[in-house]
């Protein structure tokens, strides 16, 4: 095996020997699970850390996986036909709701959106696929952010959020405390926090390691979709998720994508929406 070669086997035993159940290793536990001697580990996570596949915490020192993770992660989702799982389900929340519903997958700080159900209502929230909106400030982008480690989060997101209207949510430790309830309460909501007069809620599209390869919104005009109406329809659009998670067989596809550290209860497949 040439050094080259071995170099590259190398640094993807290092990103390999992250588990779901590690807070973050040391340099020592990272040599020793990959049976490197610490300075070549050493040399492997500093250029592993600067394309960010690891990142560093400089207060604990410890090895965490990075978020260029999570933008391959969306990449390797827009290759996988989750669209055709998920089509059915999307066009009988839509019906359910009589709001537009869109899948969306996250690209860097923003979301993209995949799929988009228009509203059978006259006045209705026009999407279209493709189009790109911040991650931090939508319901889409929180409902991914809930679900990844605080340290990805942080070097998503810096230390500064733009401010888009009078309700975003333009304080780190504000989003941090929202993501905490979005967490416990399954969904996300946004009220008017992008766009004067939208408001949205999202839920993720988990995989066995409750890491979000995607989320489904339901979107509405602020005077239909209101708070009251957003917290009733959660359940509606968790279940849709979780039920598009199953039919896709997103347990399979967790292989392909890095672990977050979360482990999921299994639950028997159910029938597909009607």
């Amino acid at each position: 095996m040439s050094l080259s070669v071995r170099a590259v086997d190398r640094a993807l035993a290092i990103l390999l020997c992250f588990t779901p159940s590690d807070g973050g290793l040391t340099l020592t536990q990272i040599a020793e699970r990959v049976e490197i001697h610490k300075s070549t580990a050493h040399r492997l996570l500093a250029t592993l850390e600067a394309k960010r596949f690891v990142h560093r915490d400089k207060t604990t020192g410890l090895y965490r996986p990075g978020v260029q993770l999570v933008e391959l992660a969306s990449l390797v989702l827009r290759d996988m036909d989750l669209q055709h799982w998920a089509e059915p389900y999307l066009q009988s929340l839509a019906t359910e709701c009589g709001e537009t519903v869109d899948l969306a997958a996250l690209d860097g700080t923003d979301v993209v959106y995949l799929q988009v159900i228009d509203s059978p209502q006259r006045i209705k929230i026009a999407a279209a696929v493709g189009q790109r909106l911040p991650a931090h400030c939508t319901a889409t982008g929180k409902a991914f952010l809930a679900h990844l480690p605080p340290t990805q989060v942080t070097a998503m997101l810096g230390t500064e959020l733009r401010r888009f209207t009078k309700n975003t949510v333009a304080s780190i430790p504000d989003l941090r405390r929202e993501l905490q309830t979005i967490r416990q309460r399954g969904f996300a909501m946004s009220e008017q926090e992008f766009e004067p007069d939208i408001n949205a809620l999202a839920a993720p599209i988990l995989d066995a390691h409750e890491f979000p390869v995607a989320v489904v919104a339901v979107v509405g005009p602020s005077f239909r979709l209101t708070r009251e109406r957003m917290l009733a329809l959660g359940p509606a659009l968790r279940a849709t998720t979780q039920a598009i998670a199953r039919e896709a067989g997103l347990e399979a596809l967790s292989r392909l994508l890095p672990t977050r550290g979360f482990v999921s209860d299994p639950q028997p497949r159910p029938e597909r929406i009607p």
